[in-house]
């Protein structure tokens, strides 16, 4: 499977890749016009350059031929709201704008742990949640295209366990690495088609996880 991986050297979108290569997919490795992408090239990775500040049509040229897209670009703590609307919202919503645009019908799209519950969001992350939820609910109500959308808790870089559970009420964290893991068995798994999935550590392996869907 051809995927791009929007995002691709952030701290997930790195795992992404490298996971999805030892798997025998072919990763496509999607980054900004300004991003280092030598050390991909290297790797026998291939790398296309996309703009989530430009219009979809311009994004859309480097969704080309691909089977399926996934969204780990952020704007990163360092940022300001603004810069969180226009990536973490509006850059993802362009991107699945984008994907249709260039025939692209599989969207992965990394989301946070009760994005759609208003009740939970909590400074310092309060934007981020108004971002990741209205960029789901774009990607569920005004797409046609073949969604998952994964809520991880907090985001930790501890060593993977390949034991996660998917707990609409749990809260907690999970190493990224299994984050990563598990989506790129999603990938595979039809039945994670059309769902929002809450992802935490847990007890179980992912395909229990996955076969529960």
């Amino acid at each position: 499977m051809r995927v791009l991986i929007v995002g691709a050297n952030g701290q997930v979108g790195r795992l992404l890749v490298t996971q999805l290569l030892a798997k025998g997919d072919e990763p496509i490795a999607g980054l900004r016009p300004d991003e280092d992408g030598e050390d991909w090239e290297d790797l026998g990775v291939a790398v296309r350059r996309l703009d989530l500040l430009t219009k979809p049509e311009h994004i859309a040229s480097a969704l080309m031929g691909v089977d399926a897209v996934v969204f780990a670009a952020g704007s990163g703590g360092r940022t300001k709201d603004d810069m969180t609307l226009l990536i973490d919202l509006d850059g993802a919503v362009k991107t699945m704008q984008a994907a249709e645009i260039a025939g692209v019908h599989r969207f992965i799209m990394i989301s946070m742990l009760f994005a759609e519950d208003r009740n939970r969001w909590a400074d310092p992350l309060k934007s981020l949640y108004v971002a990741k939820f209205y960029a789901d609910n774009w990607l569920v109500h005004q797409t046609n295209l073949a969604y998952t959308i994964v809520q991880p808790g907090a985001l930790s870089f501890h060593p993977a366990t390949g034991k996660i559970q998917s707990d609409p009420l749990a809260v907690g964290s999970i190493p990224r690495a299994d984050l990563a893991a598990f989506m790129v068995a999603a990938l595979h798994a039809p039945q994670t088609i059309g769902k929002t999935i809450p992802l935490l550590s847990g007890t179980q392996s992912i395909n229990q996880v996955i076969n529960q869907l």
